[in-house]
């Protein structure tokens, strides 16, 4: 072989040697999850709810999976307490799939989170490209938390502990309801009112004597005569409950409140009415001290002095009319009307009641949701408290007007806000025909008016129980699951808390006046119409929702 045919031949060898190398390394390895399901469930927020106690967890990889790694790098772990939960593993698809399965049996209506982290390694050592996360909130438990007892029986249990609010709550100087269960010496008037009426169901249904309502509400309008500040006979949202001064609700509401003032007035006359003895000097002083605290609310003075056919909400001794909130519906003031119409001292004209209150006709609303259609208000009416606190008193049955039928209102409103959580547009978890109601009330990180149209998923016992006269076969229904299936949450010392939100899994720790009284208010009104009975009598009253062209045969 010549020389330059033994080169060629060996450049040969090493160009095939090269070639058959590199068909014999093995391309780069990529390794990250395929699937993530829960119970054969996928999710493309890597949410999932509703899950079952004893959940399989299956996740797929693109590779095979070192077994020895997945025990390290694959955790349960519960959000709350970020307590670990063993878990069993299981491997198929040539190892590219791993089964999870707790253990233990998971807590019920609780967040958890699988994480898979990059420790996680393929049988080539290829570390996962990133970290897997997903949640999970397991099922409600629906087993009873207390023993069943009948409809009626129920509805007195949660009227008299829901009283206990008022009663063992009560401000121990001036009797008056506290704002909520954390507010100290911070009492409410429009709360108070609720309480006072409470206090008259707690008497009529044996939960107190009736001389311990008198003694009560006598301290009580003892210290409104004497100690609390007024405005123009008009009281202020909050007040000192030891001293009766002011506390400003916001920077420039330092004085009257007259929607706040028509609550409490309410109440007041509604118990004049209750203690009604023509021969009990007890009783016969309440009510001279009662007439005297609604006879001294200069209601016409509140249209800034009669300068206008407008009526508003607050006035204050420091920034004068600057809040300029003229009181205008639909929403929850209506009785504020009522009772300016009514004043034996200073009533207003039904021009007022027509130019401010309905706008010459501008409240109306008219449109249908859900096939329900809304005399008045706005989209989907608002929250319920719209079509509770002025009909603790003002009975809706049979009562119209120019602008509307409101048994016909208040039933429509009531229904919508039902159907739309039965229906659940957007998914929240644990909304459905047992649980719903929205309205104004605490929420995980504040306080809110929750309605359809604002709606992050709380829900407040008091919209759907206050909602008791209009929808009573779905608020009895709400009652129960309430205090059966969540009960151990929800049900404490001095009834049902404030809110709660299964999204979250939160459930508030607060009681507020304005949400606690009309709950033992409007289950009465459904059981007896008694308030709206005692209210509906006052003489004034009567002159007062004709005047204003109000039309029923309790008038």
């Amino acid at each position: 072989m010549t020389h330059s045919k033994l080169i060629l031949f060996l450049l040969l060898g090493v160009v095939g040697v090269a070639c058959k190398s590199k068909q014999d390394v093995e391309p780069p390895e990529t390794f990250y999850y395929r699937t993530l399901q829960v119970n054969g469930q996928s999710s493309a927020s890597m949410s999932f709810r509703n899950v079952s106690v004893k959940p399989v967890i299956t996740v797929s990889f693109t590779a095979p999976v070192q077994k020895e790694s997945a025990s390290m790098s694959i955790k349960l772990t519960q959000k709350n307490n970020a307590a670990s939960v063993p878990l069993s593993f299981t491997f198929s698809g040539s190892d590219t799939i791993v089964t999870l399965t707790p253990q233990t049996t998971l807590a019920p209506l609780t967040a958890y989170q699988i994480e898979v982290s990059p420790t996680l390694v393929s049988q080539r050592n290829t570390a996962l490209n990133s970290t897997i996360t997903a949640s999970l909130l397991t099922v409600i438990d629906s087993t009873d938390k207390f023993p069943r007892i009948s409809d009626s029986l129920l509805l007195d249990l949660v009227q008299k502990q829901t009283f206990k609010y008022f009663w063992d709550f009560g401000h121990p100087v001036s009797g008056m309801a506290r704002e909520r269960n954390s507010s100290g010496d911070v009492v409410t008037s429009g709360g108070t009112g609720f309480g006072i009426m409470a206090v008259l169901v707690a008497a009529n249904r044996n939960f107190i004597t009736r001389q311990d309502g008198l003694t009560r509400l006598t301290k009580i309008t003892s210290f409104l005569t004497n100690n609390a500040k007024r405005y123009h006979g008009a009281f202020p949202h909050w007040l000192n409950g030891a001293t009766g001064a002011t506390i400003p609700f916001s920077a420039k509401d330092d004085g009257a409140d007259l929607v706040e003032t028509s609550y409490l007035m309410q109440g007041l006359l509604t118990a004049r009415q209750y203690f009604n003895s023509p021969t009990n000097a007890d009783e016969i002083a309440l009510r001279k001290s009662i007439n005297d605290l609604w006879n001294g609310v200069e209601w016409n003075w509140f249209t800034k002095s009669g300068t206008e056919t407008n009526l508003y909400w607050h006035w204050s001794p420091n920034y004068n009319w600057d809040m300029n909130m003229p009181i205008r519906g639909w929403n929850e003031a209506l009785i504020t009307y009522v009772l300016a119409a009514s004043s034996n001292t200073s009533a207003i004209p039904k021009t007022v009641y027509d130019n401010s209150w309905a706008q010459n006709g501008k409240m109306a609303n008219g449109n249908s949701y859900y096939g329900i259609k809304l005399p008045l208000g706005p989209a989907y009416g608002g929250p319920l408290f719209f079509s509770q606190y002025s009909f603790l008193g003002i009975n809706p049955h049979n009562l119209t007007d120019t602008y509307a039928d409101y048994w016909q209102q208040n039933t429509a409103h009531s229904l919508i806000n039902y159907t739309y959580c039965k229906t659940n547009p957007k998914q929240f978890v644990g909304y459905s025909a047992d649980s719903w109601g929205l309205t104004a009330s605490d929420e995980q990180n504040g306080y809110s008016a929750h309605e359809p149209n604002n709606d992050n998923g709380t829900i407040s016992p008091t919209a759907a129980l206050s909602s008791m006269p209009y929808t009573p076969t779905e608020s009895m229904q709400a009652l129960r699951f309430f205090y059966y299936k969540l009960g151990d949450k929800l049900w404490k010392d001095q009834g049902f808390v404030d809110a709660f939100n299964l999204t979250n899994v939160w459930f508030a720790d607060s009681y507020l006046a304005i949400d606690q009284g009309p709950i033992i208010v409007m289950i009465e009104n459904q059981r007896s119409q008694l308030l709206w009975k005692l209210f509906m009598s006052c003489p004034e009253v009567k002159k007062g929702m004709t005047n204003l062209g109000f039309q029923s045969p309790n008038l």
